[in-house]
């Protein structure tokens, strides 16, 4: 890092929280998460203390830090269970766990996803329930029930497959339960 990206130890709250704003405003998440992780062990019970929290969870998965961005979404939501944005932070754990079963070169490569592990997508399912179930008036929840959607048809989709799987290696009751599994649920 150059001197420009260095972080002076003497800025009080509101300039450390402005200057992250603007390494997030400017992509320059790496220095962002550096500033908002100072500024929380810094002042962790000022006016900018939680928000820099719900920022914090953003820059990592922007910086395609996803293991980070879920532990940091997990504790804002413990820490905060009835803050006013956390349902924010659901739906940005949904998002992380969604991009985590989409990959980026699956993307652009246009891969099928159905035969790989189903985790994440089960985890963002289950976020972005949270969203639709607890705040159906939040701005995230349109967007996180047609997520929800995609995301069933993706598991199901899984199940076919490894009801596939199971038929070729001759488990025809394996084969049978899990087609069952894909229509049930």
């Amino acid at each position: 890092f150059g001197k420009e990206d260095e972080v002076p130890p003497d800025q009080g709250e509101r300039a450390l929280y402005d200057t992250a704003r603007k390494n997030l405003d400017s992509s320059n998440f790496d220095l962002a998460i550096k500033n908002l992780q100072l500024l929380e062990a810094r002042y962790p019970f000022g006016p900018y203390a939680e928000q820099a929290q719900l920022e914090l969870i953003y820059a990592h998965y922007r910086n395609y830090d996803h293991e980070e961005a879920v532990a940091a979404a997990d504790r804002f939501i413990t820490l905060h269970p009835g803050h006013p944005h956390v349902d924010y932070a659901y739906y940005l754990k949904g998002l992380i766990n969604f991009a985590e079963k989409e990959g980026l070169v699956a993307y652009f490569a246009g891969s099928d996803m159905s035969d790989r592990d189903p985790k994440t997508a089960h985890e963002a399912y289950l976020s972005f329930k949270e969203v639709v179930t607890r705040f159906p008036d939040s701005r995230y929840a349109a967007d996180s029930a047609a997520r929800m959607r995609h995301l069933v048809n993706s598991l199901a989709q899984h199940d076919v497959y490894v009801a596939r799987y199971y038929l070729r290696r001759g488990a025809y009751l394996a084969a049978a339960n899990r087609a069952q599994g894909a229509v049930s649920n």
